[in-house]
């Protein structure tokens, strides 16, 4: 029987709970982990991503996914942006952080769901701007075990401001971009650059792939605006033991949208749901 536990509260390292959720048959054993990533303005109950989550516990996964600390929900509204502090205070050192914590919970003698998992296969799944934070983190960490990359980013430098929009956003300490689903105007504090430059060197994307010695699986969609192709083919070429997958015609959220009502994914969710399946099983 799939069994779903949602909104578990772990502690962070930032000040803020991570919320998690868990996807597993009960009543299988050594079922390998799954922890997923969700991207920029992402969070872990956005449109089907339980729909993913349900399909690979039932292909024998236990399946994870969280809120990263600063995404701007919180644990009483973990959907959408209610603490735009918080998301304004975001960075890629507290997503790795973040990581790191989920990784160490799973990972740990007491876990929970030990006598369910096997803690010595876990695989990373990271979508669009959390594609990059997943593959820093398993060219760091030993436990990892396979990487997956769905419409992940090659290079978080080139998105940051540039010219005289960065000049603004230096001087005035904060720039907002606007969510085109909510219509909130979304804080950066500038902090989020000169955390990036403190950390250039371990935050390069690109000196991370040519680290990684474990299988990897880049998922990228032809008719993705957000991401684009070329940064899907930087990615594999920097790593020749990768493999790429490319979805004919799919968007960067793979035909889904926030909310998903439907019982199904949309086709290309599901087509890469199953790649992503069949390559973790190997």
């Amino acid at each position: 029987m799939i069994i779903e536990k949602k909104d578990i509260i772990i502690e962070g390292k930032h000040q803020k709970p991570i919320l998690m959720d868990v996807f597993y048959d009960d009543q299988k054993k050594e079922q390998p982990i799954i922890i997923f990533c969700h991207g920029y303005k992402g969070f872990k109950d956005w449109g089907a991503w339980d729909l993913v989550a349900n399909t690979f516990a039932e292909a024998g996964f236990f399946f994870v996914k969280f809120n990263f600390s600063h995404n701007g929900g919180t644990i009483q509204q973990p959907i959408d942006f209610p603490d735009l502090e918080a998301f304004g205070n975001n960075n890629y050192i507290k997503e790795l952080d973040d990581l790191t914590s989920v990784l160490d919970y799973i990972i740990a003698p007491n876990f929970e769901y030990k006598q369910l998992v096997n803690q010595d296969n876990v695989t990373l799944i990271g979508h669009s701007r959390a594609g990059g934070i997943t593959t820093i983190k398993t060219s760091e960490d030993a436990r990892i075990t396979k990487l997956i990359t769905w419409a992940g980013v090659s290079d978080y430098e080139q998105r940051f401001p540039k010219g005289t929009a960065f000049q603004t956003w230096k001087n005035e300490g904060i720039y907002y971009i606007e969510n085109g689903r909510t219509k909130q105007q979304m804080p950066h504090y500038f902090q989020f650059y000169t955390s990036f430059i403190e950390n250039k060197e371990r935050l390069t994307i690109s000196d991370a792939m040519k680290k990684i010695e474990v299988p990897h699986l880049i998922v990228h969609g032809t008719a993705d605006t957000t991401v684009s192709l070329k940064e899907a083919e930087n990615l594999h070429s920097w790593s020749p033991k990768s493999e790429l997958f490319l979805v004919k015609g799919a968007d960067h959220v793979f035909g889904a949208k926030h909310p998903w009502k439907q019982k199904e994914m949309p086709k290309d969710l599901a087509t890469i749901t199953e790649k992503s399946i069949a390559f973790a099983i190997l």
